[in-house]
């Protein structure tokens, strides 16, 4: 008799086999994955066990020191204790290594590992929470060799009792104070360490609000040069602005592989970028920008510093040796700062050389841009007038719109070559004095008179400088001042007074220029800064003789201004000269363990002149306008 068969029998047969070899694929394929699961669970058990193990140790033998009576033995307990701990604290990729060690101490393990070698206090679980170590001067136990870049928050500062006063990093006595114009991020502690990287983090959060006697529609940084003469509806039409764009961040990243050597990286940014999209009107959405990041390079033996990246110029005035984040910048509010001085902010390679840290020479190779300016409208691509005896004129091509990584709505000017620097200096107990060289070139093409294909046109420019930061008998007064002469460096000044104007044959030809500015800082108390600057800027003529008898270039005096008082007038007036003063303070006014706060005030007042011109009528004219800001500012700074 056959046994029954089943419906479905055979089915459910190769149902059950496909189940079985499924399930032992899956075993086989995820065997790695659980194998490291069961790892790291064993791994933090013997993790565990270890910190419970030597909280027993510490205890048992406490109470044998204590039942003894003998205090000295109750010193080694405690410190064997912590040196078991500190043992444990190593990182994933020798755990297992120091567990074993430490098992076989306390559980019976075999004893063939060394378990009483010195620990490295540097040393520490990478998932533990144990506070990092530090060494006998109080700084972090540095990663050296090993080669593992773990991640470790710096000890917190300890409490301080409520009638003891906490002291602020801020430091007022400066004649530039680096909590003003930089972000003071060197005299801040580091906040965390990855590998042998210390991290410092520096910055604040500003709340500005301007007004100006002019309407410039401008954030807050005033385009000194811009201020309108009377033809323009604008001209004493008050602007009243509030801004947070000059809220700002920084990082300062540092190691020493050695005691000569040091590695620096900056990084500083505010929100004074504009994207096309932004507006005040419902959001402000102003962007990030780079303001500074550089890395430099210290061999302290050999007085060797090294920077590259984006910083202040080489040609700015510095209050102490030519080093970064040391500059001699007015303590103003303004992101233009005042007219007069001398400043660049541009990517750059710089090498420099002290001796004692007294006597500085650097050498710096800087990015190029150039202004151009004419006395009549033109454009690169241009059409110039003709010069005297010539029928034509020149076409003249000197920069292109912005391609990839570049804003395209800018110009960008041909540059044959960087701008080069060389600048000494040196500090003595009278003050901080310097003096630099400026080296610079100028291209355009041009498509000469009768000519069908462009020439090249190569001009040079340049000029000389000096600056100085002095005490006048009292820690509490400093003056400081600069000054720069050359041709084609209005691009160094704040008043963006042009570099070049195209001469009769297309070639660029670099102003002559002029500026400087002197100011005297006080500090009535630690916590009160007050300051006053006048600043100047002036150019030159650079012009030829058109073929109808009327002069072309900068600084010509045959315009028709008379339409420069008239509202609604025609003006194409050519600056000349721009002269002002401005006085302010800083007070410093809340200061503790969670930030401090400073309140701001800065007044500027402003002249512009022109170069003269004509009524129409035969009789000279010299325009002129003036103009006023206030700044009301408010900082808090939460790393001081």
């Amino acid at each position: 008799m056959k046994p029954p068969v089943f419906p479905g029998f055979s089915d459910t047969r190769k149902l059950d086999f496909r189940l079985l070899l499924g399930t032992a694929l899956t075993c086989v394929l995820s065997e790695p994955s659980l194998a490291r699961a069961d790892d790291a669970q064993e791994l933090a058990a013997i993790k565990e066990q270890m910190r419970r193990l030597a909280a027993q140790v510490e205890a048992i033998e406490h109470r044998q020191a204590l039942k003894n009576g003998h205090q000295a033995a109750s010193a080694r307990a405690v410190g064997g204790a912590r040196h078991t701990v500190a043992a444990s604290r190593t990182p994933s990729y020798s755990g297992a290594r120091t567990a074993t060690a430490t098992q076989g101490r306390f559980s019976g393990m075999p004893s063939g590992l060394r378990t009483d070698g010195p620990a490295d206090p540097g040393i520490h679980f990478s998932g533990g929470s144990e506070p990092v170590q530090v060494g006998d001067a109080g700084q972090p136990a540095l990663n050296s060799g090993s080669g593992f870049a773990g991640f470790r928050w710096l000890p917190e500062q300890p409490e301080q009792p409520e009638h003891t006063p906490s002291r602020s990093s801020i430091d007022l006595t400066s004649s530039s104070p680096s909590s003003i114009t930089q972000t003071d991020v060197d005299s801040l502690p580091p906040i965390f360490s990855i590998g042998g990287i210390s991290v410092k983090l520096g910055g604040f959060v500003e709340f500005s609000n301007i007004w100006r006697d002019s309407n410039m529609t401008s954030g807050p940084a005033t385009a000194w040069n811009n201020f309108p003469y009377a033809n323009s509806p604008n001209h004493g039409l008050s602007e009243e602005r509030m801004s947070a764009q000059l809220s700002r961040m920084s990082v300062l990243m540092e190691a020493n592989p050695s005691k000569d050597v040091r590695l620096q990286a900056y990084v500083e940014s505010d929100f004074g970028g504009s994207a096309g999209t932004t507006n005040s009107v419902q959001i402000s959405g102003y962007t990030p920008r780079l303001r500074q990041g550089y890395f430099t390079f210290t061999q302290k033996d050999w007085g060797l510093h090294i920077l590259m990246g984006q910083a202040w110029s080489l040609a700015t005035n510095y209050a102490k040796g030519i080093l970064p984040r040391q500059e001699q910048l007015p303590a103003v509010t303004d992101n233009n700062q005042i007219p007069g001085i001398t400043f660049t902010r541009v990517p750059q390679i710089r090498i420099g050389k002290d001796w004692h840290q007294k006597y500085w020479l650097g050498l710096s190779v800087e990015d190029p841009q150039a202004t151009v300016a004419f006395s009549s409208a033109l454009s690169s691509g241009g059409t110039l007038p003709a010069a005297y005896g010539e029928k034509v004129g020149a076409r003249v091509y000197y920069a292109n719109s912005g391609g990839v990584l570049l804003n395209p709505s800018a110009q960008y000017t041909y540059n044959p070559a960087p701008d080069i620097i060389l600048k000494g200096a040196v500090d003595t107990s009278i003050g901080h004095y310097e003096v630099f060289g400026l080296a610079r070139w100028f291209r355009s093409l041009a498509v000469e008179p009768g000519m069908t294909t462009t020439r090249k046109h190569t001009t040079f420019g340049g000029g000389v400088g000096a600056g100085m930061t002095v005490p006048l008998g009292t820690k509490k007064l400093q003056m400081a001042g600069n000054v720069t002469a050359g041709e084609g460096i209005g691009r160094y000044g704040p008043s963006l007074i042009p570099d070049t104007t195209p001469n009769a044959r297309g070639a660029l030809s670099p102003v002559p220029e002029l500026m400087g500015s002197l100011g005297l800082i006080g500090h009535p108390t630690p916590s009160v800064l007050l300051y006053t600057y006048g600043g100047i800027e002036t150019a030159g003529r650079k012009r030829y003789m058109g073929a109808d008898g009327a002069q072309y270039g900068y600084g010509v005096n045959d315009l028709n201004l008379g339409g420069c008082d008239v509202e609604f007038g025609t003006c194409n007036a050519q600056t000349r000269t721009l002269a002002s003063l401005t006085a302010g303070g800083w007070w410093h006014f809340v200061e503790g363990r969670y930030g401090s706060v400073m309140g701001g005030l800065q007044y500027t007042y402003i002249r512009k002149f022109a170069f003269r011109g004509n009524d129409g009528n035969g009789n000279s004219v010299y325009p002129t306008t003036s103009g006023n800001t206030v700044y009301v500012t408010f900082r808090y700074l939460p790393f001081q």
